[in-house]
């Protein structure tokens, strides 16, 4: 059994002088220290890409391409901030919103109602992933309801009515158990090797669509790049709902830092001099300090944005094939109402360049690749900033490593089947999706107002970026708020009803 001291030596969350890194300098070095934004965009790239941002393609077209180009482009400059005040003062993003003065702790509070509801996209999730194994082994539910009655017991009848549900069983408990015997590497490599060939694929087919006689209308698409309001209000919440959950959205933006600082970045850069009474305070060990920071916010910077082309890539392709395709398919009407029907219009979204038959075994494989590379992330994710979410709120102890291990595994058994019952009381997956997404979209304003405060009152003086970066930052904190407005402005509309 370890001893207390080396347990608390590996942990990643407590700065030790002993575990202080000297940054890389060249590309390559550099680029081997990335991690935690591959982490993030295995993690995008999952409903908020195949679900959300197709829906929106396949019910307005072209029309909304500005909407994902902005998403995906103006929220880094929160998510880099944030990294940085991580590496700057060595805490958690939650511990850092809980020192806020005002309403600082209550923004807490409200992070945990918004994670509640994004446990809807997780358990749209499961359940999809559950009917990409019906889809494969139809037999095995018929199977299993006749072995538990047939249509004469509630059990066999419920089997038959819903045959992913066994499915959605099997990807709860698997989720469980490797989340619950699983590391930041295991994380980082899992997801990165389950998204990378179906992104591929996917940009390939949006390449081939003039080849195979479907041709992209680029009119539409340079119409689709000048910023427009769509009318119909339930266009209107998808769109907002979107922009919540595709790019880095205010989960994402939460739990960057806390994959920083898993990797190392902070425990590399090591406790500030005079910071809490440890570290050097003479010249020489202030400069070191200042050097190591800096040179680990490049990578962090670096992280952050090959994590964008990435996820950006995706989120456009997908787009394209909704908007190219599924627009006209389904008449303007979005995935479907079940998951079913959202799997059956995901394929069709494929036919013109794989064939019905091609289509139909890629989305099954794709969608269990790209959406449990999601589930397993976010999961992972949402674990560690719940157990934190009871720390700094003095809900629970932690006074070592193994503190967190034992919380950490605790969650991560329980979330994924919490997420499975979440699927079998609500069933419509484009719903689910919504749900979360628009909790998200209303965050994502006070998470960027948090970042700007950080960079002005909170962050090492000598870290701070120049004023190009504060004003994209700026900028981005501003269009946040504006798609808040939007969405509470339109569901104000519907409360009233029309006008008379």
């Amino acid at each position: 059994m370890d001893e207390p001291g080396r347990v608390r030596d590996r942990d990643p969350y407590t700065l030790s002088p002993d575990a202080v890194r000297e940054p890389p300098h060249d590309v390559w070095a550099t680029l081997r220290k990335i991690g935690p934004g591959l982490i993030l965009a295995g993690s995008i790239v999952g409903t908020g890409e195949l679900i959300q941002t197709t829906d929106v393609g396949a019910k307005a077209g072209f029309a909304l391409l500005w909407l994902v180009l902005l998403s995906c482009f103006i929220k880094v400059f929160v998510q880099v901030e944030l990294g940085r005040h991580a590496i700057s003062a060595g805490e958690t993003t939650l511990t850092s919103l809980r020192r806020l003065p005002g309403p600082g702790p209550l923004l807490t509070w409200w992070w945990l109602l918004m994670t509640a509801c994004s446990q809807c996209q997780l358990g749209s999730m499961v359940g999809s992933v559950g009917q990409t194994g019906h889809m494969v082994f139809p037999g095995v539910s018929r199977w299993l309801a006749g072995a538990l009655g047939g249509p004469e017991s509630p059990l066999g009848a419920r089997f038959l009515e819903r045959p992913e549900l066994p499915w959605a069983v099997a990807t709860a408990a698997l989720t469980s158990a490797l989340l619950a015997i699983g590391s930041y590497k295991v994380i980082e490599r899992g997801t990165i090797a389950m998204v990378v060939v179906f992104t591929f694929v996917t940009v390939a087919c949006v390449v081939l669509l003039r080849a195979v006689g479907h041709p992209v209308d680029w009119g539409e698409v340079g119409a689709g790049l000048l910023p427009a309001v769509p009318r119909d209000p339930n266009v209107l919440v998808a769109a907002v709902a979107m922009f919540g959950i595709t790019g880095v959205g205010a989960s994402e933006l939460i739990t960057y830092p806390y994959w920083c600082i898993e990797k190392g970045y902070a425990r590399s850069v090591g406790p500030r001099p005079g910071a809490g009474g440890t570290g050097r305070v003479d010249a020489s060990g202030e400069r070191d300090w200042e050097r190591r920071a800096r040179g680990w916010i490049r990578v962090l910077r670096l992280d952050a944005w090959i994590s964008m082309a990435i996820y950006t890539t995706a989120t456009l392709a997908f787009f394209a094939l909704g908007a190219a395709v599924l627009h006209g398919h389904t008449g303007g009407k979005g995935l479907g109402a079940n998951v079913s029907a959202m799997m059956s219009n995901l394929a069709a979204m494929y036919e013109p360049v794989l064939g019905s038959t091609g289509a139909l075994a890629f989305i099954v494989i794709g969608t269990f690749a790209v959406l449990y590379s999601t589930l397993f992330a976010a999961t992972a994710a949402n674990c560690r900033t719940v157990t934190d979410f009871l720390k700094v709120n003095g809900f629970i102890e932690i006074r070592c490593h193994a503190d967190r291990l034992r919380w950490l595994r605790g969650f991560c058994i329980g979330f994924p089947f919490l997420n499975l019952g979440l699927f079998i009381w609500i069933g419509n997956p484009v719903v689910m999706v919504m749900i979360g997404g628009v909790a998200q979209a209303l965050t994502l304003p006070m998470i960027a107002a948090a970042a700007v405060y950080l960079r002005y009152r909170r962050t090492d003086r000598r870290l701070q970026p120049g004023r190009l970066w504060d004003a994209f930052l700026w900028l981005s904190m501003l269009a946040l708020v504006a798609v808040a407005a939007s969405l509470l402005w339109s569901e104000y509309g519907r409360w009233r009803g029309p006008a008379r």
